[in-house]
């Protein structure tokens, strides 16, 4: 299975119904899937080859939905990139990857072309309206998009894609905030989004929302899904307005919702007394696990949804999901393998553990990248042997525990513990803590330097407006709750905490790294 015979089949099967909503306007499958074949002829025509990279750097929007299947169709590699990239960023990751094209929003052509100046294997660059005045692509510039879109037919491109080969080079920042790109194949992704939207039990009477943006992998694998099963896909830019996106769930009858748990903590800062929400089936979250006590105020507010807490990493897209009729069984678990994984939990030898010992996660399945591009050391830490002659296993980097029923529980990220008055600390165990207490919105727990303890423990805390919580009271909370170990020596209040592009917490920038 190739990922573009999602939207030919369903284009095939049901050509009139609508398949993606934007601020545009209503767009069926049938004409989703033309200006996507028309957009892979004129690549193949402008000479793109099988295998070569595309980078997208476009908001959500009809075109940038269009472009993603065109290029699978061209036989092309699938670059997304955060439309909000700086003009560094957009260069290293055209350089890293050798783009043979770049397609983007007219607004930054002249970006564009800064970036990919002097750049010799970036042979064309397409927007999706007319070139500004004064920009000079040196000879690079392709048809506009909407011409395209407009055209007419011809010959599809026949590259001979196989399962097996390259389809996207997903971009994630390592350990030293260099990006660096996860290579998924046609088998891989096309794994991952048949046992997500499985267990998700997604159909054609499905309308999913979508406010994540499509450089992160939760959000590029919404389209994905959602031409898998002949849903239809609602794309919202952002969560920026919260009650616009409310306004959308009601509007649309949207019957699924994929969140992170910073939307969640905003989402239930909204008084949503008055609102009926029985059309929605199911809230999805990942990026980070969701804190029981959201849990729970998320099904009081949607008590006719289900919540799905899950896990993953862009390595394989996903891991666990824990089932909607475990979750006050379960609040603090990330469920168990999704089907068609497994998973395990080793040492630091490599040796696997039993219930309750806690140790790094390894992964195996279908859905598992095949590398990070053209960094063969990064990728053999990550990918080690397996079982079996000849497969790598996915060692996640993360440290769980799992129950005698196959449950995973999120202990840390390894390089996120560390040591205070000679015990080790999960800042995660302290997070859960304070979540718990009425008029935290939003916190995350760092190790300090310091000279006597190792390190202390200092908790961000973004109260909820008008709440008069005090330091004081969040460290008798927490001594109340947890070891004296455990117990923040430092507590800051913010208004807001620092994010990255896909809305997870940015830690790195609280160390002010």
């Amino acid at each position: 299975m190739l990922l573009h015979s999602y939207l030919e089949e369903s284009a095939a099967r049901l050509p009139g119904k609508v398949a993606l909503i934007t601020e545009e306007g209503e767009f069926t499958y049938r004409e989703v899937e033309a200006a996507a074949s028309r957009l892979a002829r004129t690549l193949a025509a402008d000479g793109l080859c099988r295998g070569d990279r595309v980078a997208i750097f476009l908001d959500s929007s009809f075109a940038a939905v269009a472009t993603i299947f065109a290029v699978f169709k061209a036989g092309g590699v699938l670059v997304m990139v955060s439309p909000t990239a700086k003009r560094d960023k957009l260069r290293f990751i055209l350089h890293d990857c050798r783009a043979a094209a770049c397609i983007g929003s007219f607004k930054k052509g002249s970006l564009i072309e800064e970036a990919g100046r002097g750049l010799t294997g970036l042979r064309k660059i397409y927007l999706d309206g007319e070139w500004p005045a004064g920009a000079d692509p040196g000879g690079k510039a392709g048809e506009s998009l909407p011409a395209v879109f407009a055209g007419g037919g011809g010959p599809e491109p026949l590259p001979g894609t196989i399962d097996i080969d390259l389809a996207a080079i997903i971009y994630t920042s390592g350990s030293t905030g260099v990006p660096k790109g996860v290579m998924m194949t046609h088998l891989s992704m096309t794994s991952a989004a048949h046992s997500i939207s499985s267990y998700l039990e997604e159909t054609e009477d499905d309308v999913i929302l979508s406010t994540l943006p499509l450089s992160f992998d939760y959000g590029l694998y919404q389209p994905i899904m959602a031409f898998k099963t002949g849903a239809t896909l609602v794309l919202e830019k952002s969560f920026s307005y919260p009650y616009r996106i409310v306004k959308t769930l009601l509007d649309r009858q949207v019957t699924g919702f994929p969140i992170v748990p910073t939307m969640s903590a905003i989402l239930l800062q909204l008084d949503l007394r008055n609102h009926s929400f029985d059309h929605l089936r199911f809230i999805s979250n990942t990026a980070a696990a969701l804190p029981p006590s959201h849990i729970e105020k998320l099904r009081l507010a949607f008590p006719r949804t289900r919540i799905y807490s899950m896990y993953g990493l862009t390595e394989c897209k996903r891991v666990a999901y824990l089932p909607p009729d475990q979750l006050a069984k379960r609040p603090g678990s990330v469920g168990k393998a999704m089907p068609n994984t497994e998973v395990f939990i080793v040492d630091e030898h490599g040796n696997e553990l039993g219930p309750g010992q806690v140790g790094e996660l390894v992964i195996r399945g279908a859905n598992v990248m095949c590398g990070y591009w053209e960094r063969p050391e990064e990728t053999a830490a990550r990918l080690r042997p397996g079982r079996y002659p000849g497969e790598r296993l996915l060692y996640s980097g993360d440290l769980f525990t799992m129950d005698e029923e196959g449950y995973l529980y999120f202990v840390a990220r390894k390089g996120e513990v560390f040591k205070s008055r000679g015990e080790k600390v999960s800042p995660v165990e302290i997070e859960k803590v304070l979540y718990e207490l009425d008029g935290v919105v939003q916190t995350a727990v760092i190790g300090i330097p310091d000279p006597v303890l190792g390190h202390a423990i200092k908790a961000f805390v973004v109260p909820a407006a008008g709440s008069p919580l005090s330091a004081d009271q969040v460290r008798r909370h927490c001594a109340a709750r947890l070891e004296d170990y455990l117990v923040p020596q430092q507590v800051e209040f913010r208004e807001d905490l620092p994010k990255t592009e896909t809305g997870k917490l940015d830690k790195k920038a609280l160390h002010g790294r």
